[in-house]
Formats: C-alpha cells, structure tokens, sequence
C-alpha cells in the first residue's frame, strides 16, 4: 500500500494549518498593540479629568447674562461694595430710588431673578448676598 498521498495531504493541511497560525499570531500582536495604545490614552483621559475637576473651584464663575435693564448692572454694584447681606429696601436706598412700595417690591423682584439666574443668594427670607 502507498501511503505517500496520504502524507502529501497531510503536508499540505499542516503547512494551511502553520500559515493560518501564524495569522492569527500577527493578528494577536496587532491587536496586542492596539489595546495598549487605548488603556494609554485612558490612562491620560482620567488624568486629564483628575487635573480639570483638581481646577474647576479655582476657574472663575461664568458671568451671568443680565436681564436687560440698567438696574441690574447698579444692583451688582452696591452687592460689591455691600460687607453684609442686603434687603430690597437697602438696594433700592443705595441705588437711589425713593423708598415706595411700589420701587421696594421692583427692586425685590429684581433680586430674586438674580437669585433665580444663580448670580446672587438668599441667605434667608429677604437677605440677599453675593455669590462666593
């Protein structure tokens, strides 16, 4: 019996066999590489969100837009230059206004839409401050 074309098959599927290993080897260290280029960049991507939430309470607060009236800007300036927290009455006194119900209440308003915009603060009921 000749078994020699039964080796020759043989050969013939170890060498597909070797060529199809070392692929699949290629593919591997191919892949290998990749992998080690991504767990590198999200090493970076987490330092990077470590250093930027490290800043963010030294980053100056976003500036407001205001409402648009000549008050506001006037009311952000007595806030400055105010060492305690302020009533509607004191605001509307400093921002020259007469003291009537009608100019108070408009003044208060105008307070709680800064309270709203997140540019001043209500310490309590009727005490407005400056945002620290």
């Amino acid at each position: 019996m000749n078994i020699q074309p039964l080796l020759d098959a043989l050969d013939l599927q170890e060498d597909a066999a070797r060529v199809l290993a070392d692929d699949l080897r290629a593919q591997i260290d191919g892949l290998q590489t990749r992998l080690r280029e991504a767990e590198t960049h999200l090493e970076h991507l987490a330092i990077t969100r470590k250093t930027v939430t490290g800043l963010a309470d030294r980053l100056p607060a976003v500036a407001q837009e205001l409402p648009e009236h000549p008050d506001y800007p006037r009311i952000l300036a007595v806030f400055n230059h105010a060492t305690g927290p302020l009533r509607a009455k004191d605001v509307c006194e400093a921002l020259g206004h007469e003291l009537l119900p009608k100019n108070v209440e408009g003044t208060r308003a105008k307070l709680k839409r800064l309270v709203k915009l997140g540019i001043i603060a209500e310490a309590d009921t009727g005490n407005f401050t400056r945002k620290q």
